[in-house]
This record gives structure tokens, C-alpha cells and sequence, in this order.
């Protein structure tokens, strides 16, 4: 059974891997807009690439500090993260349209 004295670090664990997942997918959208754009693409997504990872890789080597759960709490925040990242960039879809990257299917006739 975990105690409230157990629960407050892996709770502040959670919360920091919400925080370092709305950096590192933030940083993803933000470099996927101004790379795309830029005469040097590569250099942008290089940069950002190793920016971000070395930034979320000592968070959870900060947050962890030797201890699997409040890791896996980080990690679990950082999945959270994703997920509503996901969502929140997802283009907006019409109802009743297929969507994009499917052909319609025509009725077949016999």
C-alpha cells in the first residue's frame, strides 16, 4: 500500500515528465514549422533533434535519481504528453469525409 509520503514524489515525478514531454513535442512542432520553411532544413532538425534529447534525457536522469518509480512515473508523464500533443496537432478531419490519404471507395455494380 503506498502512503501519502510515498505518493507526493512520484506525483511531482508525473508532473515533471508532463513537462519535460510539452518541451520535448513542443519543441518537435515548433522545429517541424520553422525547418520546413528554412533554407536549411537539416541543420534546424540536427539541432533540434539533439537539443531536445539531451534536455529530456537529464530530466529524467535529475527526476529519476536512482529510483525505477519515480523513473517510471517520468516516463509514464512523458507518454501523457505525447498523447495530448497527438491530439492537439492533429489536423481537423469534416465529418462524413474519409480521411486524408484514403481513397473513397466507389459502389461496386454487378
Amino acid at each position: 500500500m503506498t502512503t501519502m509520503h510515498e505518493a507526493v514524489p512520484l506525483a511531482l515525478a508525473w508532473a515533471a515528465g508532463l513537462l519535460l514531454g510539452a518541451g520535448f513535442f513542443g519543441g518537435l512542432w515548433w522545429t517541424v514549422r520553422r525547418g520546413s520553411a528554412s533554407a536549411q532544413p537539416a541543420l534546424w532538425f540536427l539541432s533540434s533533434l539533439l537539443l531536445r534529447t539531451g534536455v529530456a534525457l537529464g530530466g529524467f536522469c535529475l527526476v529519476g535519481r536512482g529510483d525505477w518509480q519515480r523513473l517510471l512515473a517520468c516516463l509514464f508523464g512523458f507518454v501523457v504528453a505525447r498523447s495530448v500533443a497527438l491530439r492537439l496537432t492533429r489536423p481537423p478531419r469534416e465529418r462524413g469525409n474519409p480521411p486524408s490519404g484514403e481513397a473513397g471507395h466507389a459502389p461496386q455494380s454487378r
